[in-house]
């Protein structure tokens, strides 16, 4: 079935319940995706289970979008085994009572879909009876994944520039911007300070001290310093170019081979008598 075919069967099997089908993405990857409210929730998933022409038999994810003032977009993908077609259902909760159906007991596999994203998003998920903790300690406070909820990271450390979405019209250049949602220093958390600055932040709850640079000692005045002895040179008439004598001890080189610079010393070249040659 085609993405549009698929968007169809699923509104059809759940008239009169006003859902609104539509394509995602585009080419290999368009989806059909349908938007259900909130109270044919389950319905919906079980009648794209149990239909013999979705055969949607097999949950791939689960989690949802902070629209702002708008609520919470809860979207679920499911995918069909046999006939290889997806569906995304998706369901619009209110942001002050952020409360949906749980699907566990048509794909228990979104226990954990369903834990995450009520600890992400703070979205409750009725009939689901062990929403505890999945990814962050239980003494954790605020949902990560809400756009209001404000990154310590962000406030602790100077901030680079224009980086995240919508924030394209900062300008040219490198200056400091400050992100979307953050609080002006010295409102919330440690305040920022220049790097290198004594600390990581003098806010009201104070801040890390920077690493101190290592000291090193001060190097003495050209005048003061010791000079260099200069190298010991042979006396004229002492060492002659190919003489035969042997370097000292101290002069001669690794595994008693000469220095650079020095024609090698030894016995001299045996040459061959004449005749020798023919004698056997």
């Amino acid at each position: 079935m085609t993405p549009e075919e698929v968007g169809r069967r699923v509104v059809a099997l759940l008239a009169p319940v006003e859902a609104t089908a539509s394509v995602s993405g585009g080419q290999g990857y368009a989806r059909a995706t349908v938007d259900v409210p909130p109270t044919s929730w389950a319905d919906a998933v079980r009648a794209a289970r149990d239909d013999a022409e979705l055969d949607l038999d097999f949950l791939d994810w689960l989690s949802a979008v902070d629209e702002l003032a708008d609520g919470f977009d809860v979207v679920l993908h499911l995918w069909s085994v046999r006939h290889r077609h997806g569906l995304l259902l998706r369901t619009r909760v209110p942001r002050d009572t952020p409360v949906v159906a749980s699907v566990v007991g048509l794909f228990p596999g979104a226990a954990w879909h369903e834990r995450e994203t009520h600890e992400m998003f703070g979205i409750d998920f009725a009939g689901h009876g062990e929403l505890r903790p999945l990814l962050l300690p239980p003494e954790f406070e605020g949902h990560p994944l809400r756009k209001e909820f404000v990154l310590a990271s962000r406030v602790a450390k100077p901030w680079p520039g224009a980086k995240e979405p919508g924030e394209s019209e900062a300008g040219g250049g490198r200056r400091p911007v400050r992100p979307p949602g953050v609080p002006a220093p010295g409102e919330w958390g440690t305040t920022p300070t220049p790097a290198g600055a004594a600390g990581a932040g003098e806010g009201p709850r104070g801040g890390t001290p920077a690493r101190p640079a290592r000291e090193r000692p001060a190097r003495p005045p050209a005048a003061e310093r010791p000079a260099r002895p200069a190298p010991e040179r042979p006396v004229s008439g002492e060492a002659e170019a190919g003489s035969a004598v042997a370097p000292a001890a101290d002069d001669v080189g690794p595994l008693g081979r000469p220095l650079p610079g020095e024609r090698p010393t030894g016995p001299p070249r045996q040459e061959p008598e004449p005749g020798a040659a023919g004698e056997s």
